[in-house]
């Protein structure tokens, strides 16, 4: 019994680990150029599309928020791309609490003609209060408010009053933090079917209530799944169209894998019975398995990575992504995340260590600007007994990405058990803790070093 245990708790984590690897190589995947053939701007649907994008990273009377500004004029740049012809951005100093209300304001008084979307992207601290009745209320801080200041704040009840007093058939908000508010009977299932010209109120929320947005590689994983998704991955049925429905869904699922099941995106409906569409676009090009029909190149070998991923995020069908992996590195042997995921694959999920060698040397060869190359190549240094090549992997991915705590962890194991190095494994837990880690491993370590540095000679501890 307990061997089965263990063998389900190892596999729960690759899942999350692989979660957490397919979204940080398919946002960089997805915004390389020729990745869509065509994309295709829901004109047909709507005659008019406003945005306004909040980003809060340096905050007056708060912690700051690392990331929130880069995340939020990704957004903006998207959300151009999906064919919103005005956008408002808001950026830290400049999104104060009167001009966020007043920006809102002002878009209830545009023309949205005879159907117009709005959608309201945050980013930045969030919290949640309690009202007169005991019910959770929601609410986005601004710059120049304090936390615990619902009143100041922009709470979901004054968003919902604004959308009532819009003219815009859909309005979507989406929060990158904890966010709630709404009343239970409004928790409707969103399901694909798209019903455009119903008027609707949608929101998507990274976490639920006493919940905190987790990051991976300096990134939120909310804020990569949304990226990819409003690129295209979250058109769950394939028909060319994106509605808010299908992208929280693709959210939810991927930010659940990613974080092990602690983070909860929420989708729901809080008004009328509609679903906006996010985009439409030209179908993909299909992969056929001849080879004289098959497109070569680039193209063919992200088509098939795209197949393989997918294939991989619905958490089965390991065999055949290795297959289209292999296909992918045929149609093009310097395809750098094909052998990035190769490598995994062949590490955790197929074990096959001479191949997860051979494919993370030429990950690190063709993709040498990817931290999870190198972390993954030490890994499997690691395991194949290979300790000093292993550190210098890991010392390598951890200088691409300073922020990624599974990097230090790796570290600290490392040089614990591995090279004898006390204190390098202590540093290296330690970092691990500082980006938000929580094994208690690292904890144990960390906390036995600081009590032998307060009981040494010349402490000052009493």
């Amino acid at each position: 019994m307990s061997r089965k245990k263990g063998t389900r708790s190892l596999w729960r984590r690759a899942q999350g680990r692989l979660a957490a690897l397919c979204l940080a190589v398919c946002v960089v995947a997805a915004t390389a150029p020729g990745l869509f053939a065509e994309v295709g701007k829901a004109e047909a649907v709507y005659d008019k599309s406003v945005a306004l994008v909040i980003g809060i990273e340096q905050y007056l009377m708060a912690p700051p928020v690392p990331g929130a500004v880069e995340e939020a004029k990704q957004v903006a740049r998207v959300l151009r791309q999906l064919g919103f012809e005005e956008i408002t951005e808001l950026y830290s100093k400049a999104a104060t609490s009167r001009r966020v209300h007043q920006v809102l304001a002002d878009m209830l008084t545009k023309q949205a003609g005879r159907m117009g979307r709005m959608v309201v992207f945050f980013a930045g601290h969030t919290g949640i209060a309690r009202d007169g009745k005991g019910r959770d209320v929601g609410y986005l801080v601004p710059v120049d408010v304090q936390l615990n200041n619902a009143g100041k704040s922009l709470s979901v009840e004054t968003f919902k009053d604004f959308t009532r007093r819009s003219g815009f058939t859909h309005t979507v908000l989406i929060v990158d933090g904890p966010f709630r508010g709404w009343d239970a009977g409004a928790l409707k299932p969103m399901g694909p079917q798209m019903n455009a010209e119903t008027r609707t109120v949608q929101v998507i929320a990274a976490a639920d209530k006493g919940e905190q947005s987790a990051r991976t590689g300096g990134k939120t994983l909310f804020g990569q799944a949304l990226i990819t998704g409003l690129l295209g991955e979250a058109d769950l049925d394939q028909n060319g169209w994106l509605t808010v429905s299908e992208l929280g869904a693709y959210i939810k699922r991927q930010v659940d894998a990613a974080s092990s099941g602690a983070q909860h995106v929420t989708s729901v409906r809080i008004e009328g019975n509609g679903d906006a569409v996010l985009l439409r676009k030209a179908a993909r090009i299909p992969v056929h398995e001849s080879a004289s029909d098959a497109p070569s190149g680039r193209e063919a070998a992200k088509a098939q990575y795209e197949q393989a991923l997918a294939l991989l995020q619905g958490g089965k069908y390991a065999e055949e992504a290795l297959a289209r992996l292999e296909r992918a590195i045929q149609a093009d042997p310097t395809f750098g995340p094909a052998y990035i995921l190769k490598s995994y694959l062949r590490l955790e999920v197929l074990p096959q260590l001479d191949e997860a060698l051979a494919a993370a040397e030429q990950a690190v060869k063709h993709a040498p600007e990817d931290s999870e190359a190198f972390y993954t190549l030490g890994l499997i240094q690691e395991k194949l007994g290979h300790h000093k090549e292993a550190e210098q992997a890991f010392l390598q991915a951890a200088k691409l990405n300073p922020d990624n705590p599974e990097v230090y962890f790796a570290l600290g194991t490392l040089y614990a058990d591995q090279l004898a190095d006390h204190r390098k494994s202590i540093e290296a837990f330690r970092r691990y803790l500082e980006l938000g880690g929580a094994h208690g491993r690292a904890r144990a370590a960390v906390s036995q070093a600081d009590e032998a540095g307060s009981r040494a000679p010349g402490s000052s501890e009493p």
